[in-house]
């Protein structure tokens, strides 16, 4: 009973000091919010004299305009949002290599504009929508379908953390015949061990590592306790924020496809997602770079793989909230 205790404080602890975290950060985040958004409402304006010199025919339009868009979509992703949050939050919370999380992150970018030209197209030549109602179905419709999508993926590397942390701070009651096997050894050679089992040595290495006296692993290794992540993952987490479209992407492509240069706008649509990938896989290499300078300091207490249900419990905890928000105010 005093482990179960001593789990819910410790995991309690966790999720205020996440809560903690994220409201002395929104001091900070709000002026680098309102920042990102001045900057971005200026490439907006720069996107609309960028098409109308891309439509007179001006030499340079059409890379000015890709720059442009790259730009809108940098300070764009700097703002509030989903993205990045989930995708650093993964990174801190799973054992994922760089490349793929850094592809995750790329994709997902390039999802959005995917689903916003697959909304303005489809809308226009089988609806008959228009601008704001197209906008409308992004913001209204697909942003908390997106939002309560994240939320659960928050829950799921919440839940997992908890499950795992209980596992390494309950004893074990259950020993196996090898554990309980009788050494030959003198009496007072024999000690006792913490997993449950004796042995007549002592024993000078990391719990994750086969003892070369008994021949036994006293522990789960690091990479265990993390878990092997599948592509079957990745694409929950690409779908999580590809289906919330960029509503800046949205009004280029309606603009272009109104103005006859529907090409240029598609373009523009994924030279945003190029600048938004920029900023979430930053988000995300940086959340892997924490993660393995936390670890690093409990490996050498030989402690790593117990720190590692931790971890996974801030990140979901802090996934949750912010996507939490995200959805009350999308709802509302």
């Amino acid at each position: 009973m005093p482990h179960v205790i001593k789990a819910l404080a410790l995991a309690l602890g966790c999720i205020l000091l996440c809560f903690i975290i994220w409201w002395l950060a929104q001091g900070f985040l709000a002026p680098l919010g309102d920042w990102a958004a001045g900057h971005q409402r200026s490439f907006q304006n720069r996107i609309a004299g960028s098409l109308r010199a891309l439509r007179a025919g001006e030499p340079g339009a059409i890379m000015a305009l890709m720059l442009v868009c790259f730009a809108y979509g940098f300070f764009h992703a700097i703002g509030p949002g989903h993205g990045k949050i989930l995708v650093g939050g993964y990174g801190l919370a799973r054992k994922t290599p760089w490349l793929r999380l850094g592809g995750v992150a790329l994709l997902s970018s390039l999802g959005q504009a995917v689903t916003a030209v697959v909304l303005v197209y489809g809308a226009i030549t089988l609806l008959q929508l228009g601008r704001d109602s197209l906008i409308g179905i992004a913001e209204k419709t697909m942003a908390p379908i997106s939002y309560g999508a994240i939320v659960a993926i928050g829950l799921w590397l919440l839940l997992r953390g908890l499950r795992k942390f209980w596992r390494h701070t309950t004893p074990r009651a259950d020993v196996t015949d090898s554990d309980t096997q009788t050494h030959d050894r003198s009496p007072d050679e024999v000690h006792s061990h913490s997993v449950g089992h004796t042995h007549g040595h002592s024993h000078d290495h990391d719990a994750s590592e086969i003892c070369s006296e008994c021949g036994h692993r006293h522990g789960p290794s690091l990479e265990e306790v993390s878990g092997l992540q599948t592509w079957r993952e990745a694409a929950v987490l690409i779908a999580g924020i590809a289906v919330r479209p960029c509503t800046g992407a949205l009004f280029v492509l309606v603009i272009t496809w109104q103005m006859g240069i529907a090409l240029a706008g598609i373009a523009g649509a994924f030279a945003m997602a190029l600048g938004t990938a920029l900023v979430t896989i930053t988000v995300g290499l940086a959340a892997l770079g924490l993660r393995g300078g936390a670890l690093a300091v409990f490996a050498r207490s030989g402690r790593a793989a117990q720190f590692v249900p931790v971890l996974e419990i801030c990140a979901g905890f802090l996934v949750v909230l912010v996507a939490s928000g995200l959805l009350l105010r999308s709802l509302g």
